[in-house]
């Protein structure tokens, strides 16, 4: 494997932050700047192993932040990461908050427990004692207050309220391996889910804009109105008459 390759770049920056622990554990979103649907997270646990084993680093060569690759290249790294896990060298949940929880508490705070459940689910099925959020930090974990197995590295800012001690990585799903993979593990569970949302809703073609607002979403909004998934509070600017302005619904135009 060339040590110039987007796969050796991607576990050269995570070994920077193993810091003597067991795991990095990836965290990413999907469906954040989306009209209908839930928000996608995942949280990727992959071993400190993992990243001087050069055969399970080959299989991953095509790795890249998920928007940057074709449906087909997605699909298959998911199909690998599964096979991986089997191995028992990673480990990955995926979790979601829903649309009602995105209109009463905004996007933020709904892709933040999106982002905490997927991560509370892998901690607890891996014992990974993850350190809470503002918990004091040790280099090496030698104090025996800090047990944990894992650091995260959360894709983005940083996150206030998480409940677990994290280092927010701006763009990380393009620099870090586990949040790439993490990227791409919370896309596709996401577009299963709209897949399956288009066969109930099959007006709005979800199978093919996955809630994004391309031109064809809009227009079936245009012509259909809103359906359940859709969320209200996006579509202000795109139809006035659909929010009732009586009610309270969070702020999201901050996303367009």
């Amino acid at each position: 494997m060339a040590k110039n390759s987007k796969i050796a770049e991607l576990a050269s920056f995570d070994s920077d932050y193993i810091g003597g622990r067991s795991f990095i554990v990836g965290i990413d979103e999907a469906g954040r700047g989306c009209l209908a649907g839930p928000v996608y997270a995942a949280a990727m646990a992959i071993s400190a192993k993992f990243y001087s084993d050069e055969s399970m680093l080959k299989e991953l060569e095509k790795l890249n932040d998920s928007k940057q690759l074709s449906h087909e290249v997605r699909e298959e790294i998911y199909a690998k990461l599964e096979r991986m896990r089997s191995a028992g060298v990673i480990d990955f949940e995926a979790a979601y908050a829903d649309v009602d929880e995105i209109e009463r508490d905004n996007i933020l705070r709904a892709t933040q427990t999106a982002m905490a459940r997927a991560a509370t689910t892998l901690n607890e099925r891996l014992g990974l004692n993850l350190r809470a959020s503002g918990a004091v930090a040790t280099l090496f974990g030698e104090s025996a207050l800090d047990i944990s197995r894992a650091n995260i590295l959360l894709d983005g800012r940083e996150m206030k309220n998480f409940p677990y001690a994290h280092r927010a990585v701006v763009k990380g799903d393009a620099s870090s391996l586990a949040i790439a993979a993490a990227s791409i593990i919370a896309k596709v569970s996401r577009d299963k889910l709209m897949d399956s949302y288009a066969q109930q809703y099959p007006r709005y073609a979800f199978e093919k804009h996955k809630g994004y607002g391309t031109a064809l979403h809009l227009q079936a909004l245009m012509l259909f109105g809103p359906c359940p998934i859709h969320r209200k509070s996006f579509l202000k600017k795109l139809r006035p008459d659909e929010t009732d302005e009586s009610q309270h619904t969070p702020e999201q135009t901050s996303l367009f």
